[in-house]
């Protein structure tokens, strides 16, 4: 199997760049930019980052309106308050808009409330998760730290006798 290096792969994007002329878009995406090397992201090579966030109360309400043909509907307030807190991607929201396919305001509403429940029940699963890994090597790493100077100091009391 052949691995792909940073220099083969630069290679490649700037032998896209340099053979087919000025109109070319190239989509790179990634949920971790900061672990990116540097020489990727220089100008030239990525031109524009855009930022995709999670869904907000308004692109809620711009999802509704271009899938349900609503502007207002009197589940909207708890959606957008599970909204705030759920992190959903817009893509998430729209396919949760249209699994009803008979144009049922209601049901479709209500599927997406139930949907956010479950996103908001498995996001705060995942950050407990993390917390206690963290917290584990924390503990480990202390304990490290701790045989280290252990050793240290008998080092000292060895040498000192």
């Amino acid at each position: 199997m052949q691995h792909v290096t940073l220099s083969g792969f630069l290679n490649f994007i700037d032998g896209l760049w340099s053979s087919c002329g000025d109109e070319r878009i190239i989509i790179f995406t990634t949920n971790h930019k900061e672990k990116l090397d540097p020489a990727l992201l220089r100008p030239g090579r990525m031109d524009v980052h855009i930022h995709m966030s999670y869904c907000s109360p308004s692109g809620f309400k711009v999802l509704a309106d271009n899938y349900l043909g609503i502007k207002d509907h009197e589940l909207f307030g708890e959606i957008e308050e599970l909204i705030q807190t759920a992190e959903v991607t817009p893509a998430e929201v729209a396919e949760q808009l249209l699994k009803d396919d008979d144009y049922e305001h209601d049901a479709a509403l209500s599927g997406l409330i139930n949907f956010l429940h479950v996103k908001e029940k498995e996001n705060e699963e995942a950050k407990a998760k993390k917390a206690e890994q963290e917290s584990t090597k924390e503990e480990s790493e202390q304990e490290d730290e701790s045989d280290k100077e252990e050793k240290e100091e008998k080092q000292t009391r060895i040498i000192k006798v």
